[in-house]
């Protein structure tokens, strides 16, 4: 944690060290989760198939929330981004399968690309930490 209370989480993404972010930082009651496609390494997982890619994405973006205590369950909102808006069924199914019961607000938007091809979606998530969960996990990394 740094000395103004933001925490920054990596992924281990070659576009990380690159393009100078961070997976997800943490301030005050927020978490957010930036850009997250199924890339684990340098290995694409679903390539061709956007429920398979959204379903790793998904999960992906849940571990980096792990790594602050945080689960689906803290969720507040949601984006997904396509390339294609035909696979908006399939992508928004993935996203009903972890979030059903959470019901975050959410936007889906159709874009023209993303950095490699090959990746039919990208997910974001914000999720909100109660106050104790917040200091907790400040205490734990501080």
């Amino acid at each position: 944690m740094t000395s103004d209370g933001v925490r920054r989480v990596q992924s281990g993404s070659p576009w990380e060290d690159a393009f100078g972010f961070a997976r997800a930082v943490a301030a005050g009651d927020r978490v957010l989760v930036g850009g997250t496609t199924s890339f684990k390494g340098l290995v694409l997982y679903g390539e061709g198939d956007p429920y398979e890619q959204a379903r790793v994405a998904f999960s992906n973006a849940l571990d980096a929330l792990g790594e602050f205590g945080l689960d689906a369950s803290h969720v507040i909102r949601t984006r997904m981004l396509l390339i294609h808006g035909r696979d908006a069924d399939e992508v928004g199914r993935a996203h009903k399968e972890f979030f059903d019961s959470v019901r975050p607000v959410t936007t889906l938007a159709v874009v023209s690309g993303f950095v490699d091809p090959r990746i039919l979606v990208e997910v974001e998530l914000e999720a909100f930490r109660p106050s104790s969960a917040a200091d907790k996990n400040g205490a734990e990394t501080a």
